[in-house]
């Protein structure tokens, strides 16, 4: 090695001479494999097979390719219609009041209160609770003849309505029990979006004698904005895919009035119609897309300004 080479070399940066000697392997790829391959076959292989007989009239052992005959019957039906619209009701429902009652709470739950910790277990405790054991218990207490609600109603002098029974009450009684369910969720996201929050703004905010409405509009509420985005598209989705809770209380009733996209497919498959409950998957699927994705991009974008 001549003198040249060597000056060369010791003026070449440690950085260039570390890349050039790296040698590309495919070896740490193949650690995406599996995971690859359980993404295709529980979700990419279903999905379009989910389209596939979305366009067919199906059994468990024929196929015939009709189109878009599927989806031209589900939306000419009145019954299918509607649970199209309940759902978009449901979900804009309870994400909304998730929001604005998780973030109240958690402003509570935040403050320096008696009991600050056992308030907290009580707030989540019926997230862990089972939801068609929660559908159940609900059902009873709103039953209009011996639910301890109306019971409890009548001891006050007014009649309460058949909660479920009712087609102006029913989906919305429904929504308030999931509401109730699943606002201890809501609430523990903006907690910790809460906690989160340097005390030094706080700190100032009262130095500067600015009231607790003050500081919540321009020091909580802003900074508390990755937790509301986080409440809104997690209570979206629920709301859009909501099944469990509706089917336990009222199973879509009285009539159809109840019903919404995933109890209509589900009902479309007990009665042996397999390719319009598959066409039903497809349109809560792109329902859900096209609500979710553009919100979340939406209110990603932004940023906080203090």
């Amino acid at each position: 090695m001549t003198l040249t080479s060597i000056r060369t070399r010791a003026e070449t940066p440690a950085a260039t001479r570390a890349s050039a000697a790296k040698v590309y392997t495919p070896y740490s790829g193949w650690f995406y494999l599996p995971s690859a391959i359980i993404y295709g076959v529980l979700f990419i292989v279903p999905t379009f097979a989910s389209l596939y007989f979305s366009l067919t009239r199906w059994s468990l052992f024929e196929s015939k390719f009709i189109g878009l005959e599927n989806f031209k019957l589900f939306f000419s039906e009145p019954q299918l219609v509607k649970g199209f619209t309940n759902t978009l009701i449901f979900a804009v429902v309870t994400s909304g009041s998730k929001v604005v009652l998780g973030l109240l709470l958690a402003v509570l739950l935040t403050s320096q209160i008696v009991a600050r910790g056992y308030l907290r277990s009580v707030v989540f405790f019926p997230v862990l609770v089972s939801t068609i054991g929660v559908g159940i218990t609900f059902t009873v207490l709103m039953n209009p003849d011996h639910g301890l609600i109306n019971g409890g109603l009548s001891a006050l002098g007014i009649d309460g309505p058949g909660w479920l029974t009712d087609p102006k009450y029913a989906l919305l009684s429904v929504a308030a029990v999931d509401i109730w369910k699943g606002v201890g969720l809501a609430t523990l996201i903006y907690i910790a979006g809460i906690v989160s929050i340097p005390r030094e703004y706080l700190e100032a905010a009262r130095v500067d004698g600015a009231s607790s409405w003050e500081t919540f509009r321009r020091i909580v509420l802003p900074l508390s904005r990755p937790a509301t985005v986080t409440v809104i598209i997690l209570s979206l989705i629920g709301g859009l895919r909501s099944f469990e809770l509706i089917w336990a209380m009222t199973r879509g009733g009285p009539g159809f009035t109840s019903d919404v996209i995933a109890s209509v497919i589900y009902k479309q498959y007990q009665a042996g119609f397999y390719g319009l409950s598959t066409a039903g998957n497809v349109v809560l699927f792109i329902a859900v897309t096209a609500i979710v994705l553009p919100l979340s991009y939406f209110l990603n974008r932004k940023e906080v300004d203090l």
